[in-house]
Formats: C-alpha cells, sequence, structure tokens
C-alpha cells in the first residue's frame, strides 16, 4: 500500500506545473500548502454570500413570507459598507501594536463579526417574519443588524486577507496569488448554495437555526486554520510609537500616482456593464424568449465556459506582454457584441443567438477581470499593499451591488410603463424593460472603453531582459 502510495506521488512529481491548478501561484517563500490553507478565508466569505443572496433571499420570500421589497434592502444592507474597504486596508497597512501584527487582528475582528451576525441572523428573520409576539420593528431591526454584522465582517476579512497574502508572496507571483483567492471565493460560493440547499430542502424554522449557525462555527473554525502562523510579528512596523499617516493624505498620496483615478472609474463603469444583467438575464430567457428552467440554468455554465475562455487568451497575451489595459479593453468591445446578440434574440426569436450572447458576457467579463485585476497590481504603493487592495474591492463590490439594484429596478419602471403604453404603442411589451436595461450597458462599456482609452495609450512597453511573468491558471478572477 505505502509503495502504491509512493508510486502516485512519484507520478505527480513528473506532471509539469503547466497541468496543475495553482501550482505556479506558489512560491519557495509561500508554497502550495500553505498558500491554499490561507485562502480558506475565502471560503468563508463566499459561504457567506452565498447565504445572504442566494439560500435565505429564497427563503425568506418564499417559505416565511418576507415582502420581496424588504428582503432586497436587507440583502443590499452588506453593500453599504463596501466603500469603508480603502480604510479597513489603510488601517491595516499602518496598524499600532506591541504584537507586531498588521493584518491578523483585522482578519479576526472581520471573522468574530461574521460569526456574530450568523449566529444571530435566524433568530431575526423568525422574528422578521412576525412568528413571535415581538413587535415588528424588533424583527426588523435585528436582521438589519445581523446583515450589517456579517456584511461588514466579510469585507474587513476579504480586505485584510488579500492583502495578507499580497504581503507573504514574491512580487513576481503577487498577481497570480490575489487571483487564487478569487478563485477560492468563487469554489466557497458555489459549492455553499448546492449544500445549503440540499440542507434546507425540507424547509423547518429549526433546520434555518442549524443551517446558519452551523455556517457561523465552519466559518470560525476555518479562518482560525486560515491564519495560524500565516503572518510573522514586524514590530518595526506595528511600533505604537512609530508615526501614522492620515488616511487622507494616504489616500491624496494614492489618488495622485499616475492613471489611478482613471482606472478605478474605468473599472466601476465596467464592472457595473458586466454586472447589471446579473438578475434579469434568465428571467429575459425564461419569460421573453419561453426558455425552460433546466435551460436557463445552463446560462451560468454557459457563461463560466466563456470566461474560461477568455481566461486562456489573457494567458496567451499577457505571457507575450500585452498591456493589461488592452485586454480589459477588447474584453469590453466583446461586451459590446454579447449584449447586441441578447438584445436582437427577441426580434429575432433566436435562443441560440441569446446563448451566444451569454457566452460572450462571460468571455468579455473574463477579459475586463483578469485584465483589471493585473493592472491593479500596478497601483500598489510602497507598504501600502491594503489600501490599493481596498480601493479596487471597494470600487469593485460597491459598482456590482449598486449595478444589481439598478437592473432590476430599472427592468421593473420600465416595463411597467411600456405595458401601460406610456412609452409608445410600439414598445408595449415586456421585452422593453429588458431591452432599456441591456442598451444601458452598452452605453456603459462606451463609457468604460473612454476611460480606458488614455490609460492604453499612456502605456509604453519597456525592454526588459526579463521574460514577462507567468501567468497560469490561478490567475483565473472570481
Amino acid at each position: 500500500m505505502i509503495g502504491h502510495r509512493g508510486g502516485i506521488a512519484n507520478a505527480w512529481r513528473r506532471v509539469s506545473t503547466r497541468f496543475l491548478p495553482f501550482a505556479d501561484a506558489a512560491s519557495t517563500e509561500l508554497p502550495l500548502s500553505q498558500l491554499l490553507r490561507l485562502s480558506l478565508f475565502q471560503v468563508t466569505v463566499g459561504m457567506a454570500t452565498a447565504l445572504l443572496i442566494g439560500t435565505l433571499n429564497r427563503v425568506m420570500i418564499v417559505e416565511m413570507g418576507v415582502s420581496a421589497w424588504l428582503v432586497s434592502l436587507m440583502v443590499g444592507l452588506p453593500v453599504l459598507v463596501a466603500p469603508f474597504r480603502a480604510m479597513v486596508g489603510f488601517r491595516s497597512d499602518t496598524h499600532r501594536s506591541v504584537l507586531g501584527w498588521r493584518r491578523v487582528p483585522y482578519v479576526w475582528f472581520g471573522t468574530l463579526m461574521q460569526f456574530g451576525g450568523l449566529a444571530i441572523m435566524p433568530f431575526a428573520l423568525i422574528l422578521l417574519s412576525g412568528d413571535s409576539r415581538a413587535p415588528m420593528w424588533v424583527g426588523t431591526a435585528s436582521a438589519a443588524l445581523a446583515f450589517l454584522l456579517v456584511g461588514l465582517g466579510l469585507q474587513t476579512t476579504q480586505t485584510a486577507g488579500l492583502a495578507l497574502a499580497a504581503d507573504l508572496a514574491p512580487t513576481d507571483s503577487r498577481p497570480r496569488v490575489v487571483a487564487l483567492m478569487y478563485v477560492m471565493l468563487l469554489a466557497g460560493t458555489v459549492l455553499s448554495g448546492v449544500v445549503f440547499g440540499l440542507l434546507l430542502d425540507n424547509f423547518s424554522q429549526l433546520r434555518l437555526i442549524q443551517v446558519v449557525q452551523g455556517a457561523a462555527l465552519l466559518t470560525m473554525v476555518l479562518n482560525v486554520i486560515a491564519l495560524w502562523k500565516q503572518e510573522a510579528r514586524h514590530p518595526n512596523l506595528t511600533n505604537p510609537v512609530r508615526d501614522r499617516p492620515s488616511f487622507r493624505n494616504a489616500w491624496s498620496a494614492f489618488a495622485k500616482q499616475r492613471n489611478a483615478c482613471r482606472y478605478l472609474v474605468a473599472l466601476g463603469l465596467g464592472t457595473a456593464a458586466f454586472s447589471m444583467q446579473d438578475v434579469i438575464l434568465e428571467p429575459y430567457g425564461g419569460e421573453i424568449l419561453h426558455l425552460s428552467v433546466a435551460a436557463t440554468t445552463a446560462l451560468t455554465a454557459i457563461t463560466a465556459l466563456g470566461a474560461l475562455a477568455a481566461f486562456a487568451l489573457a494567458a496567451r497575451w499577457l505571457r507575450r506582454g500585452v498591456d493589461p489595459y488592452r485586454v480589459a479593453a477588447v474584453g469590453a468591445m466583446a461586451g459590446l457584441l454579447a449584449f447586441s446578440c441578447v438584445i436582437f434574440a427577441e426580434p429575432l426569436a433566436s435562443p441560440a443567438m441569446f446563448r451566444c450572447g451569454a457566452w460572450l458576457i462571460g468571455f468579455g467579463g473574463g477579459l475586463f477581470s483578469v485584465g483589471t485585476l493585473t493592472a491593479a497590481m500596478g497601483l500598489e504603493s510602497t507598504l501600502l499593499t491594503g489600501l490599493a487592495l481596498g480601493a479596487w474591492g471597494a470600487v469593485q463590490a460597491t459598482s456590482y451591488g449598486v449595478a444589481l439594484a439598478l437592473g432590476g429596478a430599472v427592468r421593473d419602471t420600465v416595463s411597467d410603463l411600456a405595458v401601460r403604453g406610456a412609452l409608445g404603442p410600439g414598445l408595449v411589451s415586456q421585452a422593453t424593460g429588458y431591452s432599456f436595461v441591456y442598451h444601458l450597458e452598452l452605453c456603459l462599456l462606451f463609457a468604460t472603453l473612454i476611460a480606458l482609452g488614455p490609460l492604453v495609450r499612456s502605456t509604453r512597453p519597456t525592454h526588459s531582459v526579463c521574460p514577462p511573468p507567468k501567468f497560469g491558471l490561478a490567475t483565473l478572477p472570481g
């Protein structure tokens, strides 16, 4: 038996690292085992995201009878704390502590907030559903507190955790390490969503309490494992008497970096452009093109395949030294074609064109994500990794949340006006609301290209004897 295992291990050693997922993100300073253990905090963030946006969203509306507008408000509360990620990152950069840790305290307190929010959430939801003698405002306030705690906790944990990963990784592999963290976020979200769905198949309030509080306990356990002996102590960086710059001065210095503000504007516009369709793409296929539930569910896989194709192409380009801003711009142009296909699928009654558009959405979004992620690593200031990643995360999360909310609201408003004939007899159709959102996304993509244009032009190829950094599967964004 031992010889058999040894043979398998030797066979794996002979496999090129090009064919081993994430192997190219590891280094001598940060071995793969340590890197994968650190990435567990992203799994817990994905688990909380799946629970809030996916599982509890449906449970609150269907099984518990909570109003849809109130559910949307509760689910959107964590987005309110997203803009503070830059502050969290900066505070972890300049943290004062006699213990010598900068990132660990923020990941730990973020974990505690996640745990606390998840621990009280099922009871708060029961109060919110009206299944108690408590006044209604008590349920609303307690549910809002639970969602805010989870949101603040996962934003804090993710920002400081990514900064810790960037600290531990060598400069040349840092973009791939951070990207691997987002792959783990995606894996945690998908796996948790499936598990939560199976566990809550036979719904009861007791089962809800067990599942959500089990998630709270698992969050604590996985994050402790992720943090164990990861960050070395740096007394010189955390000396309590050490001068610490103000956030305003640090942000001003960061914003004065060449192209920093323009990059963040382009990132926000592009993220919103590719995210606004998330909540209406499947309903569009079902309501307008009359696709089955199985057919619309398959759109997720189609979009993911497009993203994988984009990754393969981006990997080839970046290995050849192509400017990451140019990669992001090509992704935005692919998005223009994608939403055009989706729009024309309705008048042509073509599900095939609709699926092609969904594939191109994943493809364009993948190129845009890979390009902007790679460019983000070039915005880092000395010892201000947390601030740079916090700004990146704040813009992405805020744009994503706002785009999701606007996508559904704009579709409902325009569809209602169209059906009532307020927009003219030629637009009396439920498809009008969907089409308006897709046209709005086209406008956002054009604005993204306008913002990216000077960034591409201002980038000059540098002649170096060193080959461009490797870019492998670990660089696939979440």
